[in-house]
């Protein structure tokens, strides 16, 4: 146990503690990617979650678009609903599972995929560019590890 007087002399300095800056990051990177999706095509991020796991699948169950994305399955729902308002997704019973109800772009959603794709790889691209190739290289094996640490799969 920490005395006291330890513990008081204790202290956190958050801009340097690695989740805040993580987050942080995470933030900035997908508020930069949503300036895209958000103005050019009306989704806001679980949206976008949803249209790219979906898409990436060619269609998947929701509880599989919670898991991969880490949104609570109440965003997943909300986002599957607004996105089937629009006619961008649609559910239909699974060939695998009769009982599982899968989530798959309509033809208008594979559009509008087929459009945003290319634009937020490019802005992808355009974020990175600011990295080395051997920055990149470090970057990437680093997230590697920690996802492999904390057992974060896609």
């Amino acid at each position: 146990m920490v005395s006291a007087r330890v513990a008081s002399e204790l202290s956190l300095e958050l801009a340097a503690f690695i989740p805040y800056r993580l987050n942080r990051l995470a933030v900035g990177v997908s508020n930069h990617l949503s300036d895209i999706y958000r103005q050019r095509f009306g989704l806001d991020i679980p949206e976008w979650r949803v249209m790219a796991t979906v898409g990436s699948q060619h269609g998947c169950t929701a509880q599989h678009i919670a898991e991969s994305t880490r949104m609570h399955k109440t965003r997943v729902s909300r986002a599957i609903a607004h996105l089937e308002a629009r006619e961008l997704i649609e559910r239909a019973s699974s060939a695998a599972d009769r009982r599982a109800r899968e989530v798959r772009l309509t033809r208008s959603g594979r559009r509008m995929y087929a459009e945003l794709v290319p634009l937020v790889l490019e802005r992808e691209s355009e974020l990175l560019s600011c990295l080395t190739k051997e920055q990149l290289r470090g970057f990437l094996a680093a997230i590697e590890a920690l996802e492999s640490f904390l057992g974060v799969k896609e």
